[in-house]
């Protein structure tokens, strides 16, 4: 979060990104609750990993989807086609079955569990709220660059709960020069992936950013096995055909239950609209929707 912080400012101090300030406390609050989602959805996870196995953890989190459709539902009154909502149910399934989800239960770590998931689909719908809603509408460079450093701040005093020993064990790492530079990549890197995150939410939805979150487990196995060689199991394939099952269910679902007045623009281009305006200096102004193409982006 500190690198988000810092990457971003310089961004904008750079005049390659027209700054957007806060324009009302109603946003601010809910950049805020966007920080403060994010901060515990982050602790939850670590202290539910302190009592159930990790497997159980993924397999609860593999509902995040279905958390996230119902949040979007309840607060925001924004539903999907019936075939959208089926599609969840291989998606989830297929999580849960390559995960191995144990019988190992223990009632603390899987509240955590749960309410690190709840935390992590509050926060999907909230910051697809801010990226699109034509009053509040913010950049998504722009709101990484504000969240990030409400996080980190956040962070901090929990960090020093949980892990008292962080600050020491890493000016021992330190000592070898590897370790900053594994480090900044990390940081680095990190940096992009939120800002790929809200670019996703901002051109599809919160619901296709939670799904597209349980097909990257698929992708994570198959470079794992490309790379490390790690074994897998019938079981665990099996699972994953079913996510990606799922994903392409998903997919046509979203294209067969669109509104002809709605219109959502591909993501790439969103992708390479950003990247030029970093690249040019200037932000280029962005037209008014009217309607809805077809989602290619699934």
């Amino acid at each position: 979060m500190m690198a988000c912080s810092l990457l971003s400012a310089a961004l904008v101090a750079s005049g390659r990104v027209t700054y957007q300030p806060i324009r009302s406390s109603s946003q601010l609050l809910k950049i805020a609750s966007l920080a403060a989602l994010f901060c515990l959805s982050v602790v939850l996870g670590n202290v539910s990993l302190s009592y159930i196995p990790v497997s159980f953890t993924q397999a609860i989190g593999a509902t995040t989807p279905a958390f996230t459709a119902v949040l979007s539902f309840i607060i925001f009154a924004q539903s999907e086609h019936w075939k959208v909502y089926m599609s969840l149910i291989p998606i989830i399934v297929g999580i849960i079955i390559a995960s191995h989800a144990e019988p190992l239960f223990h009632i603390i770590g899987f509240i955590a569990a749960v309410s690190a998931t709840s935390a992590r689909a509050m926060k999907s719908v909230l910051q697809g709220h801010l990226l699109a809603d034509p009053q509040e509408r913010m950049g998504s460079l722009s709101l990484l660059m504000y969240m990030a450093p409400m996080a980190c701040v956040a962070l901090i005093p929990a960090t020093m709960y949980f892990e008292p020993d962080a600050a020491r064990v890493a000016f021992e790492l330190g000592r070898q020069g590897q370790f900053w530079i594994l480090l900044a990549m990390n940081s680095f890197l990190a940096y992009f992936v939120n800002l790929t995150n809200f670019l996703v939410t901002r051109q599809t939805s919160a619901l296709t950013l939670q799904v597209l979150g349980n097909a990257k487990g698929v992708v994570t196995v198959i470079a794992s096995v490309a790379y490390f060689k790690n074994p897998v199991n019938a079981m665990t394939m099996g699972g994953y055909a079913i996510t990606i099952a799922g994903v392409v269910m998903y997919s046509r679902a979203k294209k067969s239950g669109k509104r002809p007045t709605e219109v959502s623009p591909s993501l790439m281009m969103d992708v390479m609209d950003e990247s030029a305006r970093l690249l040019v200096g200037a932000e280029t102004p962005r037209k008014e929707k009217t309607g809805r193409t077809k989602d290619t982006n699934v």
